[in-house]
């Protein structure tokens, strides 16, 4: 049976910083809904009203592009332990960029590690939490996390990333404009 909740609770947190993967989707009000999966040690609790995760460089930019339209977000989490449990976030999303105190702000106060490629941090407002059982997802173990979008990032290097975001990161898969990132002369 679903519970919904106002908020996050310290148990709520623990169980999202146990888990390896979780799950984001946005949808503009025309085009396509995204749905994408997000690892690593992104993801971090803020408040019980606010949570927040790293977002680095990938092959497209949707999210940054739907919120720019739309700010909701529905943030998943799901065990695949034998613990089941199914948890999600409903709230309103921002993008937050690098060298802005507001990115300061959050990263100072969150501790999330240093990756390179960093492109954003994606800080949702909390408006509604809901749990439900999680019976029909299966067990699986984890042996590892993937290290190739972190060596992606360490062979490119810095300037090699923002060209790929340059390139790659401001229109989304629909045409949107995700955000104009600066020039590398900055």
């Amino acid at each position: 049976m679903a519970k919904f909740y106002s908020e996050l609770d310290d148990k709520l947190c623990e169980f999202i910083d146990n888990q390896k993967i979780f799950f984001t989707a946005t949808a503009p009000t025309e085009g396509r809904i995204n749905l994408s999966p997000k690892g690593m040690d992104t993801f971090r609790c803020c408040s019980p009203k606010r949570v927040a995760y790293l977002d680095l460089t990938g092959s497209g930019n949707e999210t940054a592009a739907h919120l720019s339209r739309t700010d909701r977000i529905t943030v998943m989490f799901c065990s695949f332990s034998d613990r089941p449990l199914i948890l999600r976030l409903y709230g309103r999303g921002e993008v937050v960029l690098p060298d802005t105190a507001k990115w300061q702000e959050i990263w100072e106060s969150n501790d999330f590690p240093d990756y390179p490629g960093q492109r954003q941090l994606i800080v949702v407002e909390i408006e509604s939490v809901q749990t439900s059982c999680g019976y029909g997802v299966p067990m699986f173990e984890l042996p590892q996390e993937r290290s190739t979008l972190v060596e992606w990032a360490s062979r490119k290097g810095a300037d090699g990333v923002r060209k790929y975001q340059l390139q790659n990161n401001q229109i989304s898969i629909d045409g949107l404009d995700t955000y104009p990132l600066p020039d590398l002369d900055r």
